[in-house]
């Protein structure tokens, strides 16, 4: 993988009530009327990084690469390479360190949306404001653009990335653990493969493999690298997977509440194709309820992980606010 440019400087059931931590008297919620301010200086310094890479070695597959930018360029909040950006400043690291594991975790995550809209999967022709790439270069293109993007990220871990061996090893195996089948695309699959009756476990079980998974690599990954695990980082663990589970809460009342320009995709995909969400399991109301108690859970699980936790507080009232 090579820079193009001058490389860019780099700054079981879903919860009815509160249990063990969450007892505790908690941070102040944020507030929902409003969407809580996201660290856009973070994400500008992801969209740099990302800019600045090039992966065609050769005039020939020129083409593939231009595909792969298509959607890895196409906007988007970063949340998953942000997180890691915020939670090595918890940690204690230089955030600048960590743009690489960053970036190729946004990789992966792109590499997920062009697959997932697919025709034969979620058959969406919009993402992010503009044509999926499939519309743009055809199935053929973008299949080998996601698969391209996949391989791209662990390049870029493995080349890019400062680390021990045995850390990046260890961050390594984790981001495919929760890329493979135990992790989102084994949560694609029940996703494609689950009846619209499916009960409350089940729907709590594919998000968490399906988006959840990912966005706690995004934490737990910056760990590894590190060298750190267990009681160091146990509870932005914890954080991570409530921070999952309300991301994904969200986003289903959002492809029923939400403004299609704004999100910058086609609404309702779920209910076209008779998909279980939080929204049709639970209903709207106790949705809201729902990411209200994940978001406390978060919060609280930051409170136990020290004083640098600021930016990833931000990014907890922003997703529980988010309105795109």
């Amino acid at each position: 993988m090579t820079d193009r440019g001058t490389r860019p400087p780099v700054a079981a059931e879903p919860l009815t009530g509160s249990t063990g931590a969450g007892d505790r008297s908690a941070p102040a919620a944020a507030p929902t009327s409003t969407e809580a301010t996201y660290p856009t200086e973070i994400q500008a310094e992801v969209d740099l990084f990302l800019a600045g890479l090039a992966f065609a070695s050769e005039g020939s597959t020129r083409g593939l690469e231009e595909a792969m930018r298509y959607s890895l360029l196409a906007g988007g909040k970063r949340i998953r390479p942000v997180l890691s950006l915020a939670t090595a400043e918890a940690l204690g690291r230089d955030p600048q360190e960590l743009l690489p594991l960053a970036g190729a975790i946004e990789l992966v995550h792109t590499y997920s949306l062009i697959h997932d809209d697919l025709p034969a999967m979620d058959d969406d022709d919009l993402r992010r404001g503009r044509p999926t790439c499939h519309v743009a270069y055809g199935e053929d293109v973008a299949i080998l653009a996601g698969d391209g993007l996949f391989a791209e990220a662990l390049r870029l871990v493995l080349e890019r990335q400062d680390g021990r061996p045995e850390h990046l090893l260890a961050c390594v195996r984790e981001l495919v653990a929760a890329a493979g089948v135990n992790g989102m695309v084994g949560g694609q699959y029940l996703d494609v493969t689950a009846s619209a009756d499916l009960d409350a476990a089940g729907v709590r079980r594919l998000q968490e493999l399906k988006t959840g998974r990912l966005i706690c690599a995004s934490v737990d990954c910056v760990g590894l690298v590190s060298g750190l695990s267990g009681p160091d980082t146990m509870a932005l663990s914890r954080f991570a997977t409530e921070l999952g589970t309300l991301f994904q809460i969200v986003d289903d009342i959002l492809d029923v509440t939400g403004d299609e320009v704004s999100l910058g995709k086609r609404l309702r995909s779920d209910e076209r194709h008779g998909k279980p969400t939080y929204v049709t399991t639970f209903g709207l109301e106790r949705s809201g309820d729902l990411a209200e108690e994940h978001h406390r859970r978060a919060r609280d699980a930051l409170a136990e992980a020290g004083e640098r936790t600021g930016t990833l507080e931000q990014i907890a009232d922003y997703i529980l606010t988010r309105r795109r």
